[in-house]
């Protein structure tokens, strides 16, 4: 057994300190072989993933790895497609009561915190186990403009001027760390940019059906999914600047 019998229980730390249960949740976001890339600058900030239909028959209107969480944050979600729809559901709620008892809406920032905490807590009691979810959140802030956070099932959670998430998550980085990632990209550039790097480490040509893309901009500061249409122009002009 890979942990030699300390994997068993999620609260037992192993010899050398590790928690076997919770590195078994971060492979587990990669279970569903889809990879998602957000960018972000002073301009806009995208999240970029694939969409793929776990049936043919399945109406493709009715899957989506993309949530709204309040007016001006979403986010998405890269794992196990159940785990991530409670973890949406619980970032919903942690920003809608927020917005209830302050006024105002929720900072992202705060949003992917208190999901992260949440996520940490699970790692703290035998009776439930990890969710086998990264997020990726997305949204306006009034002080800093558009925002990028990833946050994983170890509870961990950072800001990013560039991240990935899922099956080609490492790949996808370095691949990030190479571009010039500066606050001085257009919103055009942030979306170019973050498709590029996902056809780059999928090795594939994607069709408008074939991803989803949700965006932030300075001008535009609701959190919107792009239409079929807005996909193909960013693909061809993605296609053109190659």
């Amino acid at each position: 057994m890979a942990g030699t019998g300390y994997d068993r229980q999620l609260t037992i730390f192993s010899p050398e300190g590790r928690l076997y249960q919770v590195e078994y949740a971060l492979k587990a976001t990669k279970c569903e072989s889809l990879t998602t890339v957000g960018v972000c600058s002073g301009e806009a900030a995208c999240i970029v993933t694939q969409k793929k239909l776990p049936d043919r028959l399945v109406d493709p209107s009715t899957v989506t790895h993309l949530h709204r969480i309040s007016k001006h944050v979403g986010c998405c979600m890269s794992g196990i497609y159940a785990d991530g729809k409670v973890i949406a559901q619980r970032s919903q709620y942690y920003a809608s009561k927020f917005q209830l008892d302050y006024g105002y809406e929720m900072p992202v920032s705060l949003v992917a915190k208190k999901t992260a905490d949440f996520a940490q807590m699970l790692t703290q009691h035998a009776y439930m186990r990890p969710f086998g979810v990264s997020s990726m959140f997305i949204g306006w802030d009034e002080v800093s403009g558009p925002q990028l956070w990833r946050s994983d099932p170890a509870g961990s959670v950072a800001a990013f001027r560039g991240c990935a998430a899922g099956e080609k998550e490492q790949e996808a980085f370095n691949n990030l760390e190479k571009k010039k990632i500066s606050n001085e990209l257009t919103v055009d550039q942030v979306v170019c940019q973050a498709l590029d790097c996902l056809q780059t480490v999928t090795s594939s040509e994607f069709k408008a059906t074939d991803i989803e893309i949700a965006i932030v901009t300075k001008d535009n500061k609701l959190f919107h999914l792009l239409s079929q249409q807005e996909i193909e122009h960013y693909l061809v002009l993605a296609s053109e600047k190659d």
